[in-house]
């Protein structure tokens, strides 16, 4: 029978690690400061921050690390550290959709940590004035619902935008019902971003079939407005919850056990290419037969892995559409390059949305 370790020798032994642990953590952070001296010495003075140096050392982590602990804690603890010597670099100044307990907040947080300055906005429009005017050099705004699709407002700002995209957050998304209630009993009207409420359409059919439902700019709006008003519930975060100081009614309401919300970083930084990128486009095609086929040939030719199509109404013209693109790669890289050298000859207009790291998992 093997002895067991005394619990004062464990213990030992954690303030030991806990010392080297802080030890390293503050050598990091000098590290990042001189970094800053040197980017401010080779002539930089905009943003310090990089999306593709920052995934590449959060897929580092994921492949080094050996547990007991799991790779989502070591990035988010790494994430953590990272942004927190960034600050001590140059503090960023990102912009969510608001108020304060939305899901866009979550992933704000999840993709910079919480050593940045976020600031809340109440429509997405805002988020994509903030950081073309360069009040914000960073926006977060959600494109994509695994249940409901493409958030439609998203796309059609980048139609007339300057900015690129920086990066992508993935974040799984649980709904729940809150309010000054304890249950659903007496519940006349439910508030919620209009894909909440669709993403919990059979749930709300099922438990509350005569409420009200009413879609506002977001869920940490509509838990704002429940919270004087016991007859009405809102559909948002476990953080807007406690935020609000309202009852968690029913968590997970979500009709879609796998309910994820893709979010895009918009900025003007551009990133270089990591091995693991996406690429966005916007193309215009013209109303033409066989347009979109000459659209597509040159990523099959190339072998260039297609994501995502999306057509949006251009707004030049009646019927006239352009074509939402993501595909496997970076513009950088050379097969990339040639698919968009034959593409642009085909079409009237294409636009490089950005190319930057698939989202770090």
């Amino acid at each position: 029978m093997n002895a067991v370790t005394p619990l004062s020798e464990l213990r030992a032994q954690i303030d030991a690690l806990d010392e080297q642990i802080l030890s390293l953590i503050n050598q990091r952070a000098q590290c990042a400061i001189e970094v800053a001296k040197t980017k401010i010495a080779q002539g930089e003075d905009g943003c310090f921050y990089r999306p593709d140096r920052e995934a590449l050392v959060l897929r580092r982590v994921k492949e080094l690390n050996a547990g007991p602990l799991s790779d989502t804690t070591m990035v988010r603890f790494f994430r953590e550290i990272m942004s927190s010597c960034l600050a001590l670099e140059k503090p960023l100044d990102v912009a969510y959709l608001g108020p304060e307990g939305t899901f866009t907040q979550q992933a704000a947080i999840k993709h910079f940590g919480h050593a940045v300055n976020t600031l809340a906005t109440s429509t997405i429009g805002e988020i994509f004035n903030l950081v073309e005017n360069e009040h914000c050099q960073f926006g977060v705004v959600p494109v994509e619902n695994s249940t409901e699709g493409i958030v439609n407002h998203t796309l059609d700002r980048f139609i007339n935008s300057a900015v690129h995209i920086c990066g992508e957050v993935e974040l799984r998304v649980h709904q729940n019902l809150i309010g000054l209630s304890q249950d659903v009993n007496g519940i006349i009207e439910v508030l919620a971003h209009q894909q909440s409420l669709a993403q919990c359409r059979q749930w709300l059919d099922d438990n509350i079939p005569g409420a009200k439902l009413t879609a506002v700019n977001s869920n940490g709006e509509a838990a704002q407005l429940v919270s004087n008003d016991k007859s009405k519930a809102a559909i948002a975060s476990m953080a807007a919850a406690e935020r609000y100081s309202l009852n968690i009614i029913k968590q997970n309401i979500e009709d879609e056990s796998n309910n994820t919300t893709r979010f895009i970083i918009i900025g003007h930084q551009t990133s270089q290419s990591t091995g693991n990128d996406k690429t966005s486009l916007l193309i215009s095609t013209g109303n033409q037969p066989g347009a979109l086929y000459r659209v597509l040939e040159p990523f099959a030719e190339y072998g260039i892995g297609m994501l995502h199509i999306e057509s949006r109404p251009s707004r030049q013209g009646l019927w006239d559409y352009v074509f939402f693109i993501d595909i496997d790669g970076h513009a950088e890289d050379d097969k990339v390059t040639k698919a968009l050298d034959t593409l642009k000859h085909r079409v009237s207009m294409i636009k490089l949305l950005g190319s930057y790291p698939k989202a770090v998992i």
